[in-house]
């Protein structure tokens, strides 16, 4: 749309240029222009009606003066370069924004668009992402994009994730590896199980987030457009005085020509989502411009424990047989009374125990106890300790199965949910940058909460809150350590992400709920992109500022030489279209920043 009004504009200038230089019609060319610069600023006058209430209309009413009063004082050439340099400005903003946001865009245009289904007959049907169901065994060639998010069930290869994760290197997926919708495959094609719906799949989450991320208005922009209003009142004051000073009334509009506030209207908008693609591209989704304000000023986090500083997933820590029995004895009962249990304690002790099954009779499995079998003719049950052994007495205050062997208690198999390996350095380069107040808040109880907690390098926690505590301990922050953050992945951390000042979401293997009710979501599987959001965060509200400062000075001067009638009109028009090239250039620079993240050091603490 502004690159059309861009051209017509252009197109009636050479006209006038004809009619001028061609024909000798000078009143024609004027009429000509006049009429163009007078229905543009009705047009601008409208709309800055319209926005009043946004605080708009300082930089509105600026263009609007500057075309009028040099229509006014007969330097008609000198309006149509300042049409020509504000419709060509927002053309450049169109620009500028379109590159800024390729990321995004290409996470949207290049969405799968096709499935392969391995049917009954081992035949390869071609179908619609809609029609897969989970369960379905689907093949994914060679070049191709995974569909649906499932799980490998024969063949291994590399995939790329980056658009996903932001991880540029190729990963390795085998036999009951985790594949998401949006991947890549390398060269040897895969088969695998759907584990979701295309709806539910990875890759139209961040679809969604995206498409939610491009709707947020970015906050900054109305700063952006106060600095206007004082902007405008020393550009009054100054043309004001040049004219009483002069006698002069082209002294007003030389001054107002170079006051106009391109840099104020473009730079803001195009460093936020010069940004917004940064983090997209570092696995990160941030949904608005005002997340990325906040996020840059943060002054406390608060963290869940499972699945944020810890991994979320149960490990083997401890093996204590009773007397009688042996270490690898009471591992393999357990082990093999729980084959066939979808308890979460059940699942990780299969998932780390290597030895040899035993096969099992008369299975049964009470809800919220344990299970119970019979193995090479004893009856094993493994559980709670009400229902493994009643009356005997033994503590734990980690998860833990209980087992006993034809009535006789044998022992206790302890699992533990283990830290991020990156949580504690983290945690450290937090500090680095200021950010002082680290706390963790968990249901969980008082022992591992503090055990956790010390392991990642959190002197503040509180354990055994239910969700309603944890948006209570979020409201009573205090005012001087805001804004504040929340870092979850569950459910349970919905209401809290939302109440945040920026809520941010675990994603890789997080809730929906968690992802939609955050402001950011981390994509990829790894804390420390926690660091990575800030420090982008920081970096591209410094380059917005600057982008916006450097305008305002550079017009401010411009208008102090203009006083004195040093810059005619015309010149001072084309002068602003530098003034709004530069701004614009200037933003851009937040498309890469200053931090690369390659090794993640201590030098990322000093980000302005």
């Amino acid at each position: 749309m502004h690159f059309r009004k861009l051209m017509v504009i252009f197109g009636i200038g050479i006209l006038a240029l004809i009619l001028e230089f061609g024909f000798h019609l000078n009143l024609w060319a004027q009429i000509l222009i006049s009429i163009v610069g007078i229905t543009l600023a009705v047009s601008m006058t409208i709309e800055m009606i319209k926005t009043l209430r946004s605080g708009k209309y300082g930089v509105d009413l600026l263009a609007i003066m500057a075309i009028l009063s040099t229509l006014a004082v007969g330097q008609y050439w000198a309006s149509l370069i300042i049409l020509l340099m504000l419709v060509g400005g927002d053309t450049l903003e169109d620009y500028a924004a379109n590159k800024a946001g390729s990321e995004l865009k290409a996470l949207l245009e290049h969405a799968p668009e096709k499935a392969h289904i391995i049917q009954a007959d081992g035949s390869i049907k071609d179908t619609t992402l809609e029609e897969v169901q989970i369960g379905d065994q689907l093949i994914v060639k060679p070049g191709e994009q995974v569909p649906v998010d499932g799980v490998v069930t024969k063949g291994s290869g590399t995939f790329d994730e980056s658009s996903l994760t932001g991880e540029s290197k190729p990963v390795e997926k085998q036999i009951k590896s985790e594949l998401m919708s949006g991947s890549i495959n390398g060269n040897s094609a895969i088969e695998y199980k759907a584990t979701k719906l295309a709806s539910d799949s990875q890759y139209q989450k961040i679809i969604r987030l995206v498409r939610e991320s491009q709707n947020q208005p970015a906050h900054f922009v109305r700063l952006a457009d106060r600095y206007a209003v004082p902007f405008t009142i020393i550009a009054l004051i100054i043309s004001g005085i040049a004219w009483i000073v002069s006698g002069d009334p082209n002294r007003f509009a030389q001054v107002l020509v170079v006051a106009s506030p391109c840099p104020l209207i473009l730079a803001a908008p195009i460093a936020l989502v010069s940004g917004m693609s940064r983090t997209s591209r570092n696995g990160i989704i941030v949904k608005s411009g005002t997340s990325i304000e906040k996020m840059a000023l943060l002054k406390k986090i608060f963290f869940d424990k499972t699945g944020t500083i810890t991994t979320g997933e149960l490990s083997l820590s401890k093996v204590s047989p009773a007397p009688g029995f042996t270490k690898e004895q009471l591992l393999q009962y357990a082990a093999s009374v729980e084959q066939q249990s979808n308890h979460v304690l059940a699942v990780s002790l299969l998932h780390d125990y290597q030895g040899q099954l035993l096969p099992l009779k008369n299975l049964e499995e009470k809800t919220a106890q344990g299970v119970q079998a019979q193995i090479q003719g004893k009856i094993v049950k493994a559980g709670k300790m009400d229902f493994v052994n009643p009356g005997h007495d033994v503590q734990s205050s980690d998860p833990t199965i209980f087992v006993s062997i034809d009535g006789q208690y044998a022992g206790k198999i302890t699992l533990v949910d283990q830290i991020r390996p990156e949580a504690q350095q983290t945690i450290s380069n937090l500090r680095k940058l200021n950010i002082q107040h680290l706390e963790m808040l968990t249901g969980d109880n008082q022992t591992t909460a503090q055990k956790i907690s010390q392991h990642a390098g959190l002197s503040e926690y509180h354990a055994n809150l239910l969700p309603e505590d944890k948006i209570k301990a979020l409201k009573t922050t205090p005012k001087a350590q805001r804004p504040m953050g929340m870092v979850g992945d569950g459910v349970n951390d919905a209401p809290a992400l939302a109440i945040a000042d920026v809520g941010i979401a675990m994603g890789a293997k997080g809730s929906t709920a968690a992802s939609e009710s955050a402001d950011v979501v981390i994509l990829k599987d790894d804390l420390s992109r926690l660091v990575r959001a800030i420090i982008i965060s920081r970096e591209t509200m410094s380059i917005a500022k600057q982008a916006v400062l450097i305008g305002i000075f550079i017009c401010t001067a411009l208008m102090l030489i203009a006083a004195f009638g040093i810059i005619p009109t015309i010149i001072g028009a084309l002068l602003q279209e530098v003034i709004d090239t530069v701004s614009i250039l200037w933003s851009l620079k937040a498309r890469h920043g200053k931090t690369h993240f390659e090794n993640q050091a201590s030098t990322h603490a000093k980000v302005a």
